[in-house]
């Protein structure tokens, strides 16, 4: 598959086309321990940022944080324009938009970044043209790996997946299960590692770089 092959193109954000300096995660952990009274170590904060034990409310409830005092503390740490400035466009992911706007066909976001850090990072990095339509994961849009969000995003994009042939590519579990539950193809990236990552994930396009998806298999 590649994406010539296609008729529309969703994409995940954070750990997908874009990431953050460890700086900056290690600062917002820091000050989410100082609210919660209970510090993250390193393991801990890096497991949480990239969703390397799955969903995150369990990984967090084994850790014994719960949920529902922890992202509250979290979106109150988080500096938009800091985390604009400290974010990246992985070189890999440039190439690959750049194939995809060649290539024709509407292309949409999906993901669990809040609109208001997601919106600041697509104006630093100039990516907002890039984009048809953009979905911010909410309860009301629902959660990954529910196929609303992007069910939302492909009403938006004006497609359908029993007659246009799409696929959404994510850096997660939650993203794969996504695909597959909307009806589309699913590629996920991994740019963790397998052993870091601590289990394999599936998908009908497995990559460590977007940009292998420039050419077919």
């Amino acid at each position: 598959m590649a994406v010539a092959d296609y008729d529309f193109h969703l994409f995940d954000l954070d750990g997908t086309l874009v990431d953050a300096e460890w700086s900056y995660t290690r600062g917002v952990f820091d000050r989410v321990g100082d609210r919660l009274g209970r510090p993250f170590s390193d393991r801990e904060a890096y497991v949480l940022w990239h969703g390397l034990g799955g969903a995150r409310g369990g990984t967090l409830r084994e850790l014994g944080v719960d949920p529902d005092a922890f992202w509250p503390a979290f979106h109150a740490e988080e500096d938009p324009l800091a985390r604009a400035e400290a974010t990246y466009l992985h070189d890999d992911a440039a190439r690959l938009l750049d194939r995809v706007g060649d290539a024709g066909g509407p292309t949409g976001l999906v993901t669990h970044c809040q609109r208001f850090l997601a919106e600041p990072v697509l104006d630093r990095l100039d990516l907002g043209d890039r984009f048809d339509a953009v979905v911010c994961c909410t309860d009301e849009t629902g959660w990954k790996p529910d196929p609303d969000p992007i069910e939302l995003a492909m009403a938006e994009l004006g497609v359908d997946p029993r007659a246009d042939r799409g696929y959404y590519a994510g850096d997660g579990e939650s993203d794969v299960s996504a695909a597959w539950n909307a009806g589309l193809d699913a590629v996920h990236v991994e740019r963790v590692g397998h052993e870091d990552r601590g289990r394999c994930v599936l998908g009908d396009r497995r990559v460590s770089r977007l940009d292998e998806l420039v050419e077919p298999t």
